[in-house]
């Protein structure tokens, strides 16, 4: 498909652990459009920021494919990467430790042209860093201003700001408001849209509130222990989800209006353990539909009905 910014096919991302191996990633398929936000949503825990920063080569993939337009740039050597990280950025969880404190804004948003060498004067640099902020709503009386003067709302606003830098075309997202006060997520989540439209970017949003992922994305792929579960479009998992993992998920999102209640599904039982899973369905031991196959079988990552994929035995 000519729309496909990104293709990932089975990527795993393994760690060596005393009792095993880790299952961080474990088989995750994903595509994602351009100009198109991916919500990939699940528990602390569940691989979500680790797929993320295996997208971009900040943890190396233990196996599968990363195709950005095509090309497999788990392939791409060193000087290949740094060209390519140019058109791939992050923004970061806490806007606070993710800042080197010994910087001014100035330095912290020029930092990324001075490591790739794009700085060709230094007014035009000046007039650079002046339209950044301004796209990221910071003030230019903040320009000299340094991390520990700053709230966490304009914070985040600088590592946005220094992400926008280079230009780039995608960029992954990892729960950039969680770290925030209510209101200020609001302001965050809105800006993150303008610059989408404004800007033509293409996002992955990783984060554990659903009502936020809701808010920001086209798509919402589910996760639990390393695996993607569920993946559509935001109103079929919400009006229709078909994984119980999922069906949990939303029903412990509370319903504001007095008087109205859903089923509050409780899952039983403790996460297992991602070092050396079994052969069966990851969510085999909270599942409260189980039956003897689930134990038994890994269930594929299919499409159920049009757009809609699911990994279950029992859909």
């Amino acid at each position: 498909m000519e729309n496909v910014l990104l293709e990932v096919k089975h990527l795993k991302k393994y760690f060596k652990a005393k009792q095993g191996t880790l299952h961080a990633v474990d088989d995750v398929s994903f595509q994602v459009m351009k100009g198109e936000t991916l919500g990939l949503v699940g528990e602390s825990g569940c691989g979500k920021s680790t797929t993320g920063r295996a997208i971009l080569r900040l943890h190396e993939p233990t196996s599968g494919e990363v195709l950005y337009k095509g090309k497999d740039i788990v392939k791409y050597d060193k000087k290949q990467m740094k060209e390519m990280r140019k058109k791939m950025q992050i923004v970061f969880q806490d806007p606070y430790s993710c800042l080197n404190p010994r910087l001014s804004v100035f330095d912290l948003i020029a930092d990324p042209l001075y490591v790739n060498k794009d700085v060709v004067s230094k007014s035009q640099l000046n007039k650079h860093i002046l339209h950044t902020m301004e796209l990221v709503g910071l003030e230019k009386r903040l320009i000299n201003s340094f991390p520990h003067e700053l709230d966490g709302g304009r914070r985040q606003r600088v590592g946005i700001a220094r992400a926008l830098a280079l230009n780039p075309e995608f960029i992954v997202l990892d729960e950039p408001v969680s770290a925030l006060d209510v209101s200020i997520q609001s302001q965050i989540l809105n800006l993150l849209d303008e610059l989408q439209e404004k800007l033509g970017l293409t996002y992955i949003f990783v984060a554990h509130n659903l009502s936020v992922v809701k808010h920001i994305s086209d798509r919402i792929a589910v996760m639990y222990l390393g695996n993607i579960v569920e993946l559509t479009d935001y109103k079929s998992i919400f009006a229709d989800p078909l994984h119980p993992y999922t069906q949990a998920l939303l029903s412990a999102i509370p319903i504001p209006k007095v008087g109205l209640k859903r089923e509050r599904i409780v899952l039983e039982g403790d996460v297992p353990s991602p070092i050396n899973p079994g052969p069966g369905c990851v969510f085999y031991g909270r599942c409260r539909n189980r039956k003897d196959i689930c134990k038994e079988a890994k269930p594929n990552f299919e499409e159920k009905k049009p757009g809609h994929f699911v990994a279950c035995h029992l859909v």
